[in-house]
């Protein structure tokens, strides 16, 4: 085989690949022979079908096979003699001239680019931390309390509060005329926890049952139904039935009841520490891995291959499709998605992924056994059974890769929080649990 390579510009190549047209006629007259033993024909026995109507029927087929075959083997043994690191599949074309008695091919195609890696002592990472508060624990335990609470009949002549759960009828109407999704009836929410917008939620309050109000209300400018966004309509509403909720006590039978070994007030607390900070953990390692992300990403220097990234595009949109056909959108697999959309998108995975990849080659940051051992234990402890859920991560390769690929993005991060300017900030617990990852 001659191999011939050339660069074209920034990451792409060509080889040219030259294969005997004596060695892929050997081979396509191999496989023939041996096919011919188990095909079948019409008017001839198993074995027995002339080599003639095989090269016929199958000739085409077979040769496409072994040139396929060949070529493939030529360029990886071309590209590991050149000691060349291919980034995504080769686009391979016969060429119209070839030395006599053999094929050549063109296989164009990207290399992985040479990374340099920026002076990290002059970035700068903000790195926040968060204190799980009593305050915190209160708020969580009266979150555990309103999902066990019950709910009794108000008498008729008092007026609805803040918490009560109330069954009312409603219409809505603008400029006199009713619209879609503007009438219930029996419909149920539980005042001031944020289910009805704010002004209906106010209007309903101080109601008894039997009564009726018609109250107006403007819609915010970025209501979901775009029909009656930033329009004011009126509406009439009368209260059916009021419920006033009973709330259980912060005792041993709620922290029984809630799985607390020890049934007590304080294992109550203390569990909701423990699983509060857990959370915390976890939400502050993703908000400083970012921020050391950016800061990578920023300080390297890189080309990125075309080819890695349309790949990733791809994953993008199939993963929009997916997501798509799980909302219920009708031939989510077919819909049109322009790759362009997530070029962006794209572009920084491929870059944070290269300039990750280098640094872990450099600085020999590859996730260790008992780092990943400790990580899988970590995670297995928000669940009934740890046990389990370790032994179902242990014997899963690919869920293996993921975890492995989480416990490198964690040592990229304290190794580069090592080098940059770090400023610290102490971030509120509301703050932080509000706060889209």
């Amino acid at each position: 085989m001659a191999v011939q390579v050339e660069t074209l510009e920034k990451l792409e190549r060509r080889i040219t690949l030259t294969l005997p047209a004596e060695v892929i006629n050997g081979e396509v007259e191999s496989r023939l022979k041996k096919l011919s033993r188990t095909v079948k024909a019409d008017g001839f026995r198993p074995g027995k079908v002339p080599m003639s109507v095989v090269a016929q029927r199958y000739g085409y087929q077979v040769q496409y096979e072994v040139v396929n075959d060949r070529v493939g083997q030529s360029f990886n043994d071309a590209v590991n003699e050149a000691q060349l690191r291919v980034a995504g599949m080769p686009k391979i074309t016969q060429k119209d001239q070839a030395p006599e008695g053999a094929l050549a091919f063109d296989a164009t195609f990207e290399v992985y680019p040479e990374v340099k890696l920026g002076d990290l002592s002059t970035a700068e990472v903000e790195r926040i931390s968060t204190e799980v508060t009593e305050a915190a624990i209160d708020r969580t335990v009266e979150i555990l309390r309103k999902q066990r609470r019950t709910f009794g009949l108000r008498a008729k002549d008092e007026g609805a509060i803040e918490g009560d759960r109330v069954t009312i009828d409603f219409e809505g109407k603008i400029d006199g005329e009713p619209f879609s999704g503007g009438k219930a009836e029996a419909f149920q929410f539980i005042i001031g926890e944020g289910q009805m917008l704010e002004q209906f939620d106010q209007a309903v309050r101080g109601m008894k049952v039997g009564e009726s109000k018609t109250f107006p209300l403007q819609f915010p400018a970025d209501y979901h139904g775009a029909d009656v966004a930033g329009k004011e309509a009126d509406f009439l509403v009368t209260v059916g039935k009021i419920e006033a909720q009973n709330l259980p006590a912060v005792d041993e039978a709620l922290a029984k009841s809630l799985g607390i070994k020890e049934g007590t007030v304080e294992g109550l607390r203390a569990d909701v520490k423990k699983n509060l900070e857990r959370e915390v953990k976890f939400r502050v390692l993703a908000r400083n891995k970012a921020a050391v992300m950016d800061a990578l990403a920023a300080s390297a220097e890189l080309d990125l291959p075309k080819a890695l990234v349309e790949a990733e595009s791809q994953r993008l949109i199939e993963g929009a499709r997916a997501d798509l056909k799980q909302r219920g959108v009708k031939d989510a697999e077919s819909v049109d998605i322009p790759a362009d959309i997530f070029k962006p998108q794209a572009e920084r995975r491929v870059r944070l992924g290269l300039v990750v990849s280098e640094l872990v080659r450099q600085h020999k940051l590859q996730a260790r056994p008992e780092q990943l051992q400790a990580h899988i234990e970590e995670l297995s402890q928000s669940y009934e059974k740890p046990a389990e859920v370790m032994r179902w991560y242990l014997g899963d390769r690919q869920r293996m890769a993921e975890v492995e690929a989480v416990v490198i993005e964690n040592n990229v991060t304290e190794f580069v929080l090592g080098q940059v300017k770090v400023n610290d900030k102490v971030l509120p617990f509301d703050e932080l649990m509000t706060q889209q990852n």
